[in-house]
């Protein structure tokens, strides 16, 4: 190949969309709010236009008119403005898109061919890794399927982002809030009390759910899941390393149906169960739960499966003693605390990473058994004080009639919020039908605790 060619060998970009995006935007105000949620400042290629949509973005951000000399004005502040070059060709942008009506198509080319970059880098970056010998095959697969992912989010894996450009999804979510379209922040749990706690499930949290065997936190854990997948329509991923996925199956239709466990388990289901379980089974069809029961997966197993669902909005995994450490050996002995703090880690690492609330449900050590109050505190958590570091939220399940069966609470759960990096944390009262393996919300003021 010769010298010359080298030279002039470019990434994969079109000049011709990139300009006719930017003339479009100048011209026509109207179109900027179709743009801006389409494209980032890193899918330009030529540096002046990703300056110019750079620009733009903020001013957009900070709901400030736009126009050729609107951003001339605020290049020349940010210090991206040259005076021999930039004004004229801004006019040049103008004058060559007479209308803004192809705009979206000039935006899908200018997409494509920053996707395309963003492949040929990632294979680039892979292939150093394997010629260098830079880790084992795991880690350099692990890795790569890293770098991968991010390109199908539309973000670079190792990117800086200017804190400009979270300004406009941070003010479109706050006027979504404010005009009374969004009633959380995060995804609705289905228990109304508790979401008003914690605000819903957000984005990027780690949420441990932890209570002692037998109190509920299963079936706590599926209640959500069925609930978020039925009202956001959005896909529910289930990682359960201890029951089956008929075990789970069973009881998501008890749930739904309100059906008895045991009628489920034993068959004997009589007309109207018939006429329940169909209608169950109906909606469950409707959502979209994934339920994978490998007793042996481990953080980056799911991570992995995880990235491959492309509307993905919750995962649930029960539960963390039972997870296998990255290696694929389960942790024993004396490395038992780190492998629980790594595996935590991970699982925070995972929720970031895939931008979607985890719920892991964890088991409590008998320390609170051996207190005349029994309820939970965060010093209970198993295994690992780390557990408690990189969750940011922690949830209790307590049950009086788990340990008193003459009490008067009977089938009456305390859902208790020790440690809420939103908020504030509390007590919620939850009803507990067993024979349904199902929570309900118990109706409270917020003032009576």
């Amino acid at each position: 190949m010769a010298f010359d060619e080298l030279l002039s060998r470019q990434m994969p970009h079109s000049l011709e969309a990139e300009q006719a995006a930017l003339g479009a935007l100048l011209i026509d105000a109207d179109c900027i709010k179709d743009v801006m949620d389409k494209l980032q400042p890193e899918d330009f290629y030529i540096q002046q236009n990703r300056d110019i949509f750079e620009t733009i973005y903020t001013m957009f951000s900070y709901s400030k008119p736009i126009d050729g000399v609107t951003v001339a004005e605020e290049m020349q502040k940010s210090g991206t403005f040259n005076q021999e070059t930039t004004r004229n060709y801004l006019i040049q942008l103008m004058e060559m898109t007479p209308t803004s009506a192809n705009v979206m198509e000039y935006v899908n080319i200018i997409r494509d061919k920053s996707l395309l970059r963003g492949l040929a880098k990632a294979a680039g970056d892979i292939s150093v890794m394997v010629q260098e010998g830079l880790g084992e095959a795991s880690a350099i697969l692990e890795a790569a399927e890293q770098k991968v992912y991010a390109i199908r989010r539309g973000r670079s894996a190792q990117e800086l982002i200017p804190i400009a450009q979270l300004i406009k999804p941070f003010l479109d979510n706050l006027n979504e809030l404010a005009s009374g379209q969004a009633d959380l922040p995060g995804l609705p749990s289905g228990f109304s009390h508790v979401d008003h706690k914690i605000h819903g499930l957000n984005k990027s949290d780690l949420i441990l759910l932890a209570a002692r065997p037998g109190v509920g936190k299963s079936s706590f854990a599926l209640n959500i899941a069925l609930n978020v997948a039925k009202e956001t329509k959005k896909t529910v991923a289930v990682f359960s390393l201890e029951m089956s996925r008929e075990q789970l199956l069973i009881r998501l239709m008890a749930s739904e149906g309100l059906i008895e466990l045991n009628t489920l388990a034993t068959g004997r289901l009589s007309s109207t169960d018939w006429g329940k379980l169909t209608q169950a089974a109906r909606i469950l069809r409707q959502t979209d739960i994934r339920i994978d029961d490998n007793p042996m997966l481990t953080a980056a197993d799911m991570n992995a499966k995880c990235r491959r669902l492309d509307n993905l909005g919750l995962v649930v995994i029960d539960y963390l003693q039972l997870m296998s450490s990255s290696g694929g050996k389960s942790y024993a002995g004396e490395n038992r605390q780190q492998a629980v703090s790594d595996i935590s880690r991970m699982l925070k690492i995972m929720a970031k990473e895939l931008n979607v609330p985890v719920v892991c449900l964890s088991q409590l050590s008998r320390a609170n058994e051996k207190r005349d109050n029994k309820r939970p505190m965060l010093s209970d958590l198993r295994d690992s004080g780390a557990i408690e570091q990189d969750a940011d939220i922690v949830i209790f399940l307590y049950r009086e009639d788990y340990y008193n069966e003459d009490t008067e609470n009977r089938n009456i759960a305390e859902c208790i919020i020790a440690k809420n990096r939103h908020g504030e944390t509390g007590k919620v009262p939850l009803r507990w039908t067993p024979e349904y393996t199902t929570f309900s919300t118990v109706e409270m003021r917020f003032d009576d605790e």
